[in-house]
């Protein structure tokens, strides 16, 4: 990395000199751990060799010209190639905003899972020569358009899916930030590291080293089969995805310094299946010793898409495997991906769950929790206050007490009176609303949530943080009338389905753009001040809880730990209050398995 620039000293000799000036660092040999982009405004100035000769008054003012005009000029700096030595090669990154933030995408974590290398561990990438440019996402994991408003900046779609983004604030690699590796959520079926919710630029400007990374999905992610049991040398099979997960996070560990952050200081974050993949992960032998801390935004393997046992996944795995035609393991990896990605929608993507492969879960994630050998690390978690509509539970009943309690007794049979006393409505209208959709929002994810703090707190001896989010987005901006609000945080237009009612509270994935700090990339909706406001709140005591395991800082309400059985109220005003969740997920963790929120 190198400037030529020409200087014309009329008050020495007229003589036009040639001047190269670089920083203080050798582009063509970066060790690992080193950033090539060098201290700002550290340079070595080196005169032409022709001119070597030329007095010393000539060689001092021409080298006090070139110092001024890099100081004035730090662009000349941000310009200059952006490259890191990581273990597997040389990266060139996409360039440095105006902020300062450092962005690099697409990087490989592991070998394209294509081949024989399909429902596989995934593979250490391999060591490449020369420069690899990292200026573009990757592409998307194989996937079906089950979430229409989804939106992405993948380079397309394909099995060869398995890289990584970083946005880092750091300008040298001695300054060990602290990380978030932040998971998408998706139900695992859908998502990717590139949607523009999940951007890292907002929270590196805060002084966090960031990575989002792509994992495989649906039936290429989660597929088990007695043969792919019978190959691995753990005996198990399925949970591809989180496996990528677990090697993106050793790739993290093993390369982080190099972009400027501490191995030691990396937190794991996501919403919903992403929040999921971070309680696995915490429970997992594989990459429990690689955390320092956790974030959960709605969902945890604890219920909400649960790990079931490998026999059970292997029989769908085999019943999968005669809907596509294929009657062998070699037939099933010789089918092209798009091919197999169309069997598996009509099959049911979601049908593919995570399993007991005796490899990242030896037992039960519970069973993990319950005896307290999950990572012992601070965790911040929590749900939303309308995760899920009351028409979950009502149906086709009418808003009454009458109605309610029909619903519930479809729901809970002999369990129903246990369960109206601890959701009671009070009266017709609201209050049934109100009350249908709290247990609609337990059933589908909030319980999860809830049992993952619970267990936490209780076994793995470190602080924990509880949340409950209730600000309500607001409305779509006016030129998107006709539009219906997605899953995903945006909109689906022509949508043949009945438009849903208004939301009645904070739902599912609002709170990601708020977190993350990224409203202004999603112009769906017509954000105002107040959400703004909320966002710096949420965002301050996130990165906060990255930095230091604890949410709280000068002059920031107070948040308490959850072992004292209170949680912070997430909205325009944040409060503490006593949690009234437990008594609720008291109840629902006693009912009958078969009752249980999964």
């Amino acid at each position: 990395m190198r400037w030529t620039i020409v200087l014309r000293c009329r008050n020495l000799t007229n003589k036009v000199y040639l001047v190269t000036a670089s920083p203080n660092i050798n582009p063509a040999d970066p060790t690992p751990g080193t950033n090539v982009l060098g201290t700002p405004r550290t340079y070595g100035v080196r005169l032409s060799a022709h001119y070597r000769g030329m007095s010393v008054r000539a060689r001092i003012h021409i080298i006090l010209s070139v110092l001024a005009l890099a100081a004035l000029t730090p662009q000349l700096v941000l310009a200059a190639a952006d490259r890191v030595r990581t273990t597997s090669g040389t990266l060139e990154g996409a360039g440095v905003d105006s902020s300062g933030v450092r962005i690099f995408r697409g990087i490989p974590f592991a070998q394209p899972p294509v081949g024989e290398l399909r429902w596989k561990a995934p593979q250490p990438p391999k060591k490449w020569s020369g420069v690899r440019k990292a200026d573009q996402f990757g592409p998307r994991c194989m996937q079906q358009a089950v979430f229409g408003d989804m939106s992405f900046r993948s380079n397309g779609m394909s099995e060869d899916c398995l890289y990584l983004n970083v946005w880092t604030p750091a300008r040298a690699a001695t300054e060990g930030r602290p990380v978030l590796v932040y998971f998408y959520g998706g139900g695992f079926v859908a998502g990717d590291g590139s949607e523009p919710r999940y951007d890292g630029e907002s929270m590196a400007r805060r002084g966090i080293v960031v990575v989002t990374m792509s994992y495989r999905l649906g039936v290429f992610g989660f597929l088990a089969h007695p043969e792919l049991s019978r190959e691995a040398p753990y005996g198990g099979s399925g949970n591809y995805g989180l496996l990528d997960q677990v090697a993106a996070l050793r790739w993290v560990h093993d390369n982080i310094a190099a972009f400027g952050g501490d191995p030691r200081r990396i937190t794991i974050g996501g919403e919903s299946a992403g929040s999921v993949s971070a309680s696995a992960l915490m429970a997992s032998p594989l990459s429990r010793e690689l955390i320092a801390g956790a974030i959960g935004e709605s969902g945890s393997i604890l219920g909400a898409l649960p790990a079931v046992p490998l026999t059970d996944a292997e029989a769908t795995g085999l019943k999968f495997a005669s809907q596509a035609g294929a009657s062998s393991l070699t037939a099933l990896r010789a089918q092209p991906a798009a091919q197999l990605l169309e069997v598996a929608g009509k099959f049911g993507a979601s049908e593919f769950k995570r399993t007991i492969d005796h490899h990242l879960f030896p037992k039960s994630p519970a069973a993990i929790y319950a005896a307290g050998e999950q990572a012992h690390v601070p965790l911040l978690a929590g749900s939303n206050s309308q995760e899920m509509s009351y028409q979950v539970v009502l149906g086709s009943e009418p808003q009454t007490l009458a109605g309610y309690r029909n619903a519930v007794q479809r729901l809970y049979g002999s369990e129903a009176e246990a369960v109206l006393r601890i959701y009671p409505a009070a009266s017709d209208g609201e209050s049934v609303l109100d009350t249908a959709q709290l247990l609609a929002s337990d059933r589908f994810i909030a319980f999860s949530t809830w049992k993952w703090m619970d267990l936490a707190t209780r076994t793995g001896g470190k602080p924990t943080y509880y949340y409950y989010y209730a600000h309500t987005r607001p409305s779509l901006r006016p030129e998107l009338a006709g539009a219906a609000e997605g899953l995903a945080g945006g909109v689906v237009r022509n949508s043949k389905a009945p438009p849903r009612p208004p939301a009645r509270g904070a739902v599912h994935s609002a709170e990601i753009e708020y977190a993350l700090g990224n409203l202004d990339v999603n112009p769906m909706y017509a954000w105002t001040p107040q959400d703004f406001e909320v966002s710096r709140l949420m965002q301050t005591y996130f990165a906060r809880f990255i930095e230091s395991g604890d949410p709280n800082s000068p002059g920031m309400p107070n948040w308490p730990t959850y072992a004292t059985r209170q949680r912070m109220v997430l909205d325009v005003v944040p409060r503490a209050e006593s949690d009234t969740a437990a008594v609720r997920g008291e109840l629902l963790d006693q009912l009958p398995a078969a009752l249980q929120p999964n």
